[in-house]
């Protein structure tokens, strides 16, 4: 007689799928777990690039942050009841902070977005993410990309008009701007694992 195996113990979605509040509630849900379109999306490992990278972008934002404005790294923004995203990096107005048992912060507080994208979510971080972010009106984002072993930022700000994002630079080596406020960031100290992974 064959053994049967057990099916894996995946948490089961109630009719029309979670909400944000779910993953508050969630027992054993991983910290980094994502609410898109109310379905539940599972972080994977991150290559060191990612993880360099995220820590980049949090330091040299911190060190430039204006007055009014503070820092986060992976933390969980509420777009709307069935998306939580959770960015790599993001500004936000500091008044969204009101505990330090808070778990979330609502997009309209967040004035800058930073993802730096993986093989598994390069589609949501050029493509699903950026739409969610546009409409929830974050005014800026930023995409990091490994390439070649070097970051490559893809840089974008709402267009007030049509509510979409709109391209102010691809930036290589050397990123200088304006908004949100002024930086200029030497790409070049991001450094990719051996190999370009």
């Amino acid at each position: 007689m064959a053994c049967e195996a057990s099916p894996p113990d995946w948490p089961v979605p109630p009719d029309g799928g979670w909400t944000a509040e779910d993953l508050d509630r969630l027992p054993g849900l991983h910290q980094h777990t994502q609410l898109i379109d109310a379905q539940l999306v599972f972080p994977c490992p991150q290559t060191a690039f990612h993880e360099r990278a995220t820590s980049f972008f949090g330091q040299q934002l911190s060190l430039a942050v204006v007055p009014g404005l503070d820092i986060l790294c992976r933390f969980s923004v509420d777009v709307d009841r069935q998306n939580r995203l959770e960015p790599d990096v993001i500004v936000l107005r500091e008044e969204a902070l009101t505990s330090l048992d808070q778990t979330r912060v609502p997009a309209a507080a967040v004035v800058l977005a930073v993802e730096v994208t993986s093989q598994d979510s390069l589609s949501r971080d050029r493509e699903t993410k950026p739409l969610k972010y546009a409409r929830a009106g974050i005014a800026h984002y930023w995409r990091v990309e490994n390439e070649k072993g070097l970051a490559v930022v893809h840089a974008f700000e709402l267009e007030p008009t049509t509510g979409a994002y709109t391209s102010v630079g691809i930036f290589r080596e050397r990123m200088k701007v304006s908004a949100p406020f002024p930086m200029d960031l030497d790409l070049t100290a991001v450094k990719a694992r051996r190999g370009g992974e």
